[in-house]
């Protein structure tokens, strides 16, 4: 099966199970135990394979629990981080789930003895409350027990039923395909935002590459508003995984997001001891303060959202913070989180932030602080994206390139906004491989190119008030039709001969209808 046809089909057998529990689960919620099950498919399928450590003769899931001993389990543990007993494997209560009487708290108990065999491990912080958003004894199920069993099973079984092989050899990405479907489908739902808590792979792919560009290793790949994972997870996608040395490290103050980047990254087969997620407000208790520096830093933060700003007075001492010497509005904290990503940069590596167009080419405290990136050469490069490229919001949204290593003042600008870097789809627009491809080569090259890229000296930018706004440096395309003048002469020409011809013509009859008429007869 093609890619195409594998997101094809799980997109169909999603909206199938979307049709079993239409109309007892909200479309969000409904989100939460589509993952979640994805989710105990893939552990369970995972650690499987691990047990039978490829010996054909071993079939994990048709042991009994007893014959487990404790040195099995103790190093199942170290080495996975969890350990499901044969019994609770995903492919055994979905076989049983339409009989089962009490399938909301078989699971309900199955996921807590998962979460709870890594205590007094060190996974045991991973694998923490990963099940907490699949409460699977929730009224928003059903009234009665055998409402929530019926709706369950149906989930259950609708996942049980995704044919892809095993979950590595997929061509696609199933949870973050699984994610964006659902988003797409859900997010306008009651207000909700999917733009806050996903980035489109194919964004994600182009924030991955500016970040890792020319790097042939990396120390390790940090996100501080991490959401699902996605951007990090693209690292690891379109890049070997040996060149990020130790591991991925993401923080996100929402809990359920916090849970869903967690699982992401098992289902990538990032093990436990190479991921390390944190829960939390990045800006005012930032985590990861003893592993910076990072090679590498991607990140979608929430755009012009508010924080506490100023109305902390230890904030303007924060060492993230103060080389600017002022703090992002408390209305707007793009430019806080900007500030924080230069501060755990390393001195080789990139950063490659999605921003709001706004933040720059506004005055006040955001214009001193564009003011001290450019001062202090460290804005490589800012691309302005298409519109309409979120779940959400059709922003038009630009991405900033923060570098310490630049071997020039100059600051390049890329207009990718035009035709020439999306395709139209129904519902949003999107970057092909060959936009993306199209970006990078500018990007590497440095090079102008007319209309769409510009590298601009230090000086212009400080003369234009620190002005970084793509549209102030690139000359947008004239696409009025060009007039040839002299041929439009011409034919002007052309055009008042033949209306005095007209005229002459015209006057010669009116003259003729004015005589006498004896005076006709005689003409």
């Amino acid at each position: 099966m093609t890619s195409t046809q594998q997101r094809a089909a799980l997109q169909r057998q999603i909206w199938q199970i979307a049709n079993d529990v239409r109309g007892s689960v909200d479309g969000w919620d409904f989100k939460q135990y589509v993952l979640g099950t994805l989710f105990y498919r893939f552990i369970s399928e995972n650690f499987s394979n691990y047990i039978e450590g490829g010996d054909e003769s071993i079939h994990y899931a048709k042991l009994p629990d007893d014959v487990i001993t404790d040195d099995i389990k103790d190093d199942a543990i170290k080495t996975k981080g969890y350990f499901i007993y044969p019994s609770q494997l995903f492919c055994n209560v979905s076989a049983n789930a339409n009989k089962n009487e009490s399938l909301n708290t078989d699971l309900a108990a199955i996921f807590s003895a998962i979460e709870s065999s890594a205590n007094g491990y060190p996974s045991e912080v991973d694998i923490k409350g990963l099940f907490a958003d699949f409460d699977t004894t929730s009224n928003r199920l059903g009234n009665t027990v055998k409402d929530k069993n019926t709706r369950l099973a149906a989930v259950l079984k609708g996942v049980a039923g995704l044919d892809f092989g095993d979950f590595d050899s997929s061509h696609i990405d199933l949870f973050g395909d699984a994610y964006e479907f659902l988003i797409s489908n859900y997010a306008a739902n009651a207000g909700k935002s999917g733009g806050e808590f996903f980035t489109p792979q194919h964004v994600s792919k182009l924030i991955a590459q500016l970040a890792m560009h020319g790097q042939t290793s990396v120390n390790k790949i940090y996100d501080p508003a991490a959401g699902s994972g996605s951007l990090l997870l693209q690292a690891k996608k379109h890049f070997d995984a040996h060149i990020i040395e130790d591991g991925f490290f993401g923080q996100e103050i929402n809990h359920t997001t916090f849970n869903l980047a967690r699982m992401n990254m098992f289902l990538h087969n990032i093990n436990y001891d190479k991921f390390n997620m944190m829960l939390g407000n990045t800006l005012t208790d930032p985590h990861f303060g003893d592993d910076k520096p990072f090679d590498a830093i991607v990140s979608n933060p929430p755009y012009s959202v508010k924080w506490i700003g100023s109305e902390d007075p230890t904030l303007i001492n924060d060492e993230r913070f103060a080389p600017a010497g002022v703090l992002a509005p408390k209305s707007k904290a793009d430019f806080a989180f900007v500030l924080h990503a230069l501060s755990y940069l390393s001195s080789k590596g990139r950063a490659a932030i999605v921003c709001f167009p706004g933040i720059f080419y506004r005055g006040g405290a955001e214009q001193k602080i564009r003011k001290y990136l450019v001062d202090n050469n460290t804005v490589e490069t800012v691309i302005s994206l298409a519109p309409n490229l979120f779940f959400g919001t059709t922003i038009a949204v630009n991405i900033l390139v923060l570098s310490k290593h630049k071997t020039d003042t100059s600051t390049q600008f890329i207009d990718a906004s035009g035709e020439d870097f999306f395709k139209k789809e129904t519902n949003n627009n999107v970057m092909l491989d060959q936009h993306i491809d199209e970006i990078m080569i500018m990007f590497d090259s440095k090079d102008d190119v007319a209309h769409v890229a510009e590298s601009v000296p230090y000086e212009k930018i400080a003369e234009n008030d620190y002005n970084l706004s793509v549209s102030s440096y690139v000359e947008a395309k004239d696409t009025r039709e060009v007039i040839d003048i002299t041929k439009l002469n011409a034919e002007l020409k052309t055009t008042v001969a033949k209306i005095d011809q007209l005229r002459s013509d015209i006057d010669s009859i009116v003259a003729e209808i004015d005589l006498p008429a004896d005076r006709q007869e005689n003409n």
